[in-house]
């Protein structure tokens, strides 16, 4: 009996970051116009470097769900 075993998804990091981003902006935690906290203080809630970070938020950028303002 040859059985089909079940994949495990591998995410990178920064994809993962976009998810945690998106959930908050979906659940209401931050609101169109809102600024985010500042990059330090999101590197310490996920738990995450600052390159991993910036590509996370440059994504979200690109497909329009951030404006980044220097």
């Amino acid at each position: 009996m040859k059985t089909n075993p079940m994949r495990i998804e591998r995410k990178r990091l920064t994809d993962q970051i976009i998810d945690q981003v998106t959930a908050m902006i979906e659940s209401g935690k931050f609101k169109p116009g809102d600024k985010l906290p500042p990059e330090p203080v999101l590197m310490e809630q996920f738990g995450v470097g600052r390159s991993s970070l910036r590509e996370a938020i440059g994504a979200l950028s690109l497909i329009g769900m951030l404006s980044v303002r220097p």
